[in-house]
């Protein structure tokens, strides 16, 4: 019998944001242990998923995990930026209800100390396809001082960026990453509730596995496949992705596309996708905040397609 791991973040909203979906099909585009699409399987007992990960572990895991409810599942390998592009041309559009994607590293690969994803870990890896080619090891020690000055500032938003990489050219190599953080240590920001160097492993980790570009192809995707009536809910972690897709569900729901200098509107103010569901994203209840300090900085967006 399998030793289930941990309880997905936001699962409450989650099984809410697709419980009136009768029929069709869910595409969970970051499967990883199975818990989101055990439980919409569980409450939506006429509904199939398709789920995508790159991680063969996590396929392993959760193969074995979802085997009970049989055909209602399928099971793809990839980064979900492209798989998801296969299934809308393989699928009936109008069978898609409803996709979910829990965007950043997984528990899975938090928890595996070897994966080097922790600041505590004793390899520099970060790979969440360990097929991959590039490593956190590369980014670290190969990078130009200029390199790493732009993946601390943009995806770690970290503002002494440039004495940061500087260290980190001074010092290297670097062979794990708590050799990096322990020596950068002193340079990093000490916050009450996070480790000093959560940012810098974001940053690095953002970079090995181009999060942001693949959210980025998901959204844009989803907009050009002509989807009809599919509830989309994308869960993020933190400000840059919340912020990509905040951006993108905002367009999605204009109606009117002409530049805002435009004297009348000459576009066809026909153009809205559907409607935002959630003013503000949803975060995690006190109850969940207590059982699992992951979830304290989930946030999900909702967004319905129209007809069309």
């Amino acid at each position: 019998m399998q030793n289930i791991p941990h309880t997905p973040v936001l699962y409450r909203e989650v099984i809410a944001a697709f419980k009136d979906i009768e029929s069709g099909i869910i595409i969970d585009c970051t499967m990883g242990y199975g818990g989101h699409s055990s439980m919409i399987l569980e409450a939506n007992s006429n509904i199939k998923i398709i789920a995508i990960d790159q991680d063969q572990t996590a396929i392993d895991f959760s193969s074995e995990r979802l085997a009970k409810f049989g055909e209602r599942v399928s099971i793809r390998k990839g980064r979900f930026s492209n798989v998801i592009k296969e299934i809308l041309e393989e699928v009936d559009i109008e069978e898609i209800k409803g996709i979910l994607a829990d965007i950043g590293v997984s528990s899975l690969q938090l928890d595996q100390k070897e994966r080097g994803f922790s600041y505590e870990s004793d390899n520099l890896d970060m790979r969440m396809n360990k097929d991959a080619a590039l490593t956190a090891e590369s980014v670290v020690n190969e990078y130009s001082q200029a390199e790493l000055e732009k993946i601390l500032l943009e995806y770690g938003e970290l503002r002494n960026y440039k004495k940061l990489a500087s260290q980190i050219v001074k010092n290297r190599p670097f062979r794990s990453a708590k050799e990096l953080s322990e020596i950068l240590r002193k340079d990093l920001p000490q916050g009450k509730n996070i480790h000093p160097a959560t940012l810098l492993m974001q940053a690095i980790r953002i970079e090995v596995n181009d999060e942001l570009g693949e959210l980025k192809s998901l959204l844009c995707s989803l907009e050009n496949a002509r989807l009809k009536e599919a509830r989309i809910a994308i869960i993020s972690f933190h400000s840059l992705e919340d912020r990509i897709v905040k951006q993108k569900f905002k367009k999605w729901s204009e109606s009117c596309i002409c530049p805002k200098e435009a004297f009348r509107c000459g576009c066809g103010n026909n153009h809205s996708l559907g409607k935002i569901l959630t003013r503000k994203p949803l975060i995690a209840r006190e109850d969940e905040l207590q059982e699992n300090i992951r979830s304290r900085s989930a946030k999900m967006r909702i967004f319905q397609m129209d007809k069309r």
